[in-house]
């Protein structure tokens, strides 16, 4: 399918979703949170597709949302806009399979949440992230003030959301936030290495390993830790994990199989 904001591609198992308003700097509207909605689905429900890529085109990720779409909302209004946009978000942070966001360029508020919501952040050296709505005279609505939080701790959270600081892709790493950092012309190869990587992983373990942790860092460790063993049992039960044991014996590659049972 085609769309007017956002370009897609899928090769091999690995899908590839691009932000495509460059004259824009890939700014968030309705309707690019639409058709993102869209292809969301269209991912979840295609078999063949096993890492989903997001990434940016031009100078940004996605460099926040439409500032001209918030000046016509009311409270009211506002509150449906913030929560279609959330829903959207857990749709992607709810995919089985892994989601890998390289972050091009500018990540600032919804860009930022975007990339939040995905399992790996990796960037590039000129990437800048941010969640710069205070100074507008807003604040974080697309979850940036509760995922923001919980992956670098309450303290700097605030002082991000409240300041409106934008932070480099080196200070990223350091707060945990980036995985990896790669000069801008490697970003998108580098991505790719690692998505098709994941895509001949079994995809039993693979969605064991993101369900378990995400369901798990809502727990008790005792409780976690009980989820995980459940999750391991399930995997021990795949025909992956006797191709991969096989495979290490025989010392060979494995073959795992390319879709869920």
């Amino acid at each position: 399918m085609s769309y007017e904001t956002l370009l897609f591609t899928q090769d091999e198992g690995v899908a590839i979703l691009t932000f495509n308003r460059p004259d824009k700097m890939n700014a968030l509207n309705p309707q690019m949170r639409s058709e993102l909605a869209e292809v969301l689905d269209q991912v979840s429900r295609n078999a063949e597709i096993r890492v989903l890529l997001l990434t940016g085109q031009g100078r940004a990720f996605v460099a926040g949302a439409d500032i001209s779409a918030l000046l016509e909302l009311d409270p009211l209004s506002g509150k449906r806009f913030a929560q279609k946009a959330q829903e959207v978000l857990f749709k992607l942070e709810g995919l089985e399979i892994p989601v890998i966001a390289g972050v091009n360029g500018f990540a600032l508020g919804g860009g930022m949440e975007i990339a939040m919501a995905c399992d790996i952040i990796y960037a590039a050296e000129e990437a800048r992230f941010g969640q710069p709505e205070i100074n507008l005279g807003i604040m974080p609505f697309v979850g940036g003030t509760q995922r923001l939080a919980r992956l670098v701790g309450q303290g700097l959270a605030k002082e991000l959301c409240l300041t409106g600081r934008l932070i480099d892709a080196t200070e990223a790493k350091a707060l945990g936030l980036v995985a990896r950092v790669f000069p801008g012309e490697r970003l998108r190869e580098e991505c790719l290495e690692v998505a098709r990587s994941l895509a001949a992983k079994g995809p039993v373990a693979l969605r064991a390993i993101k369900q378990v942790i995400n369901r798990g860092f809502e727990m008790d460790l005792r409780s976690g830790c009980a989820l995980e063993i459940d999750a391991f049992a399930v995997c021990l039960a795949s025909p992956d994990a006797r191709e991969g044991a096989a495979a290490f014996l025989e010392k060979r590659r494995p073959n795992f199989s390319r879709t869920l049972p």
